[in-house]
């Protein structure tokens, strides 16, 4: 009796869809050519650095991934909602803001402005505050803080949104170490439970320790415009 022996077919792996994707994005501010044929793609648990020098179209990038910025030609398809956060040089002293109300701010996205928080909020909020080492400063106004636990605040209501997407532009710029530290760790953890991370940076510890690096130059992308791979497994380390 003879026998026959079949090979099994070879196992076929399929990747995840991304969070979001865009498509030869251009856009121009004024006379500027601000973005210029930009495609990337965003995955789950991926640390993404967005480097290059002030006005490479880092910033504009992050708006338009948010969706705060419509761009000129192109395509933006996102899966899920987005976190957004901005330098603290944006947010205004004169607003009569404490900590909590900041981080409660973060809750908006789901709930309403108008309606009350539920236990599950109150425990995001706590937990966010906690996780940039905020406690004992929830009723401190926003305007009286340091520039780093202000813009550990600013992170702090990221987190408490819950996105999948989070965007944060230039988080540790002039901060000092033990900020820099809380940022980090808070963008690893994210990174840990499947959110896609991207910051834009200018500092070059922060590029080494992203899963991916995307370098823009004059709005175009002129390096690691590619696939992902090893999401956020060097911002883990």
């Amino acid at each position: 009796m003879s026998s026959t022996i079949t090979a099994s077919p070879p196992a076929v792996t399929t990747r995840p869809a991304p969070l979001a994707t865009l498509r030869d994005i251009r856009l121009r501010l004024g006379e500027v050519q601000a973005l210029d044929g930009v495609s990337l793609e965003l995955h789950a648990g991926e640390v993404l650095a967005l480097a290059g020098h002030n006005g490479s179209g880092k910033s504009t990038l992050l708006s338009v991934v948010a969706g705060t910025l419509p761009p000129r030609s192109g395509t933006v398809d996102r899966a899920e909602r987005v976190a957004f956060v901005v330098q603290r040089s944006d947010v205004p002293d004169a607003l009569p803001l404490t900590v909590r109300d900041v981080v409660r701010m973060g809750r908006w996205a789901q709930r309403g402005a108008w309606r009350p928080l539920g236990r599950d909020d109150h425990a995001i909020v706590a937990q966010s505050i906690a996780a940039l080492g905020l406690e004992g400063l929830e009723r401190r106004p926003l305007a009286s803080l340091s520039g780093g636990q202000r813009q550990r605040a600013l992170v702090a209501q990221g987190l408490a949104q819950r996105a999948r997407i989070l965007l944060l532009d230039e988080p540790t710029v002039g901060l000092d170490d033990e900020a820099r530290t809380l940022i980090g760790s808070a963008i690893a953890r994210e990174a840990a439970r499947g959110v896609a991370v991207v910051h834009a940076t200018h500092d070059p510890e922060v590029v080494r320790l992203a899963g991916r690096v995307i370098r823009l130059e004059a709005g175009r992308v002129v390096e690691g415009g590619g696939r992902p791979s090893g999401c956020g497994e060097r911002a883990s380390r």
